[in-house]
């Protein structure tokens, strides 16, 4: 009767395995990094919320419902949902482009997603006011318009919701796609019923961002939007208003607004794409 002899070196990949550790976060690495947050972020909104309290509630509340910030504040979150929807269907239909589609300068394209980042939004301003302004060369005069504050405010978030389907648009599984099409689905059912949902969760996402950063935007607004109270005023031009005529706790006070509506957003996003991933976890 033979014997069954076990070779008591391990396999190297046992050997690796074994070896490998678990690289966790050390107390020093949390505290140095809420150090960093605290620092950058948790003190500046707690004394811009202190600052915005000086005169108590009722200081705070006047200052939040005075005609001239409503308006501002109306202005802003109106025109940035405008932009919002806008940047849902182009960035999209442009991230399609440069995933599923080859032509030439592709790369040129693609690089140039990414100036609004780089570009210092005054120059924006400056670059659509001398193309939409008064000696407008294509003679479309759109300055201390409405309009001209949805074009600036699309140019610096432009990137965003690209940028967030993108990636996830790369990773969609063609083979899917192929069989639905196989089984005679249209192009609007493929993409409405398989590609989409697979992609809702960027679209928010960048949607969202999009939102935020514009509800916040200063510099690409200065020039061409007019600064008009009740009209073409944006809450940061508001602000800034409020500092030159020495009124720190009202500007303080709008600022805090922006603050909330910006987190809201920002909270219900991550609600959202929490359900999306289990969704998709449970599908799959």
């Amino acid at each position: 009767m033979s014997t069954v002899q076990v070779d008591p070196t391990p396999p190297a990949q046992v050997v690796r395995t074994a070896g490998r550790r678990r690289v966790g976060t050390t107390p020093l690495g949390v505290g140095v990094a809420g150090l960093w947050l605290t620092v950058i972020v948790l003190l500046p909104l707690a004394a811009i919320t202190v600052k915005s309290f000086d005169d108590g509630w009722s200081g705070f509340w006047d200052a939040i419902s005075a005609d001239a910030a409503v308006g501002a504040i109306e202005v802003t979150v109106l025109v940035s949902i405008v932009v919002a929807l806008i940047n849902v269907v182009m960035g999209t239909v442009i991230a399609w482009v440069l995933v599923r589609d080859e032509f030439p300068g592709k790369k040129i394209v693609n690089a140039l997603i990414d100036l609004p980042f780089a570009l210092p939004t005054i120059v924006a301003s400056l670059v659509l006011l001398s193309l939409y302004g008064p000696d407008s060369p294509i003679d479309i005069r759109l300055n201390a318009t409405k309009p001209a504050l949805v074009i600036a405010l699309a140019f610096v978030t432009l990137p965003f919701v690209v940028r967030q389907v993108q990636p996830v648009l790369i990773e969609v599984d063609r083979e899917v796609e192929e069989a639905a099409a196989s089984l005679g689905a249209s192009n609007w059912t493929t993409w409405w019923r398989i590609i989409f949902p697979s992609l809702a969760p960027a679209v928010l996402t960048g949607a969202g961002l999009a939102f935020t950063r514009a509800i916040g935007e200063f510099g690409s607004v200065v020039l061409i939007g007019g600064n008009i109270p009740n009209d073409t005023q944006v809450a940061s031009q508001y602000i800034q208003q409020q500092l030159e005529v020495d009124a720190p706790v009202d500007a303080s006070a709008v600022s805090v607004v922006l603050l909330l509506i910006a987190f809201a957003v920002l909270f219900v996003l991550r609600i959202v794409g929490r359900r999306g991933a289990r969704r998709e976890g449970v599908d799959s």
